[in-house]
Parts: structure tokens; sequence; C-alpha cells
């Protein structure tokens, strides 16, 4: 089960919407539930960049970039990281962003190695 959340009518009509035309489309039923916006909780620490937490010689690096968890988490190359680990984006998008993303050498090569073994979307699979 999914959930959207939305802050105003707006969003709302806009959630529904874009359900429905993906039920039409698909011929499915879509099972997200649509609700207001209440509140945030944050997940603990540990679950932090999951994906990322996987590979522990860019984790051993980033904690040297970000010795306070807090820095990590709220890090945007961070979770660039992460979703790129957890096989979002496209190698092209990575290989243009790769040198903003404070790596060292040896970290950007192993972020490539993970793409071309096929878990970024566009790669060929292993």
């Amino acid at each position: 089960m999914s959930i959207v959340f939305y802050h105003n009518e707006e969003q709302r009509r806009l959630a529904i919407e874009s359900k429905e035309r993906e039920e039409s489309g698909s011929g499915f039923s879509i099972v997200t539930e649509i609700i207001p916006y209440s509140e945030f909780y944050l997940a603990e620490d540990y679950h932090q960049k999951h994906y990322l937490r996987q590979e522990s010689s860019l984790i051993q690096e980033l904690s040297t970039i970000y010795p306070d968890i807090s820095d990590f988490i709220e890090s945007t190359a961070v979770t660039r990281l992460n979703g790129y680990v957890g096989g979002y984006g496209t190698p092209e998008t990575l290989e243009k962003e790769l040198n903003s993303l404070g790596l060292s050498e040896a970290s950007q090569m192993r972020l490539l190695e993970i793409a071309d073994r096929g878990l970024v979307p566009g790669c060929a699979v292993p």
C-alpha cells in the first residue's frame, strides 16, 4: 500500500486525477490512499539512507565528510548517492554530476561499478 499526502485542495485534485489516469491506462485498480498531510516523523538514524548503508566503502568516506549524523541525513549529495545505489537515476545523469558529489576518485569508481552492474535503470542487466 502507498499513500499520497496533500497540503491543499489543488494537490488533492491533482493526485486523484493522476491516480485515475494511471488506473484507466493500466486497467488495474491502484491501492493508494490520498489523505491530507498532518505531521511528518523522521525515521531513526539507522534507517536513514538504507541503500547507501549497504556500501561500506562509500559510508566510510561519507562519515568522514559528514561526522555529524544530522548533516549526513540532511545532505543533498548523500541523498543523491543513496538514490543511485538504490537503482534510481540514469547512467547519463550520474556521469554528469559525479564530480559534484564530493567523492574521492576511488568512491566515484565504486559508484560507476554499481551502475555498470545494472543497478541503475537503463544499464545492461548482468
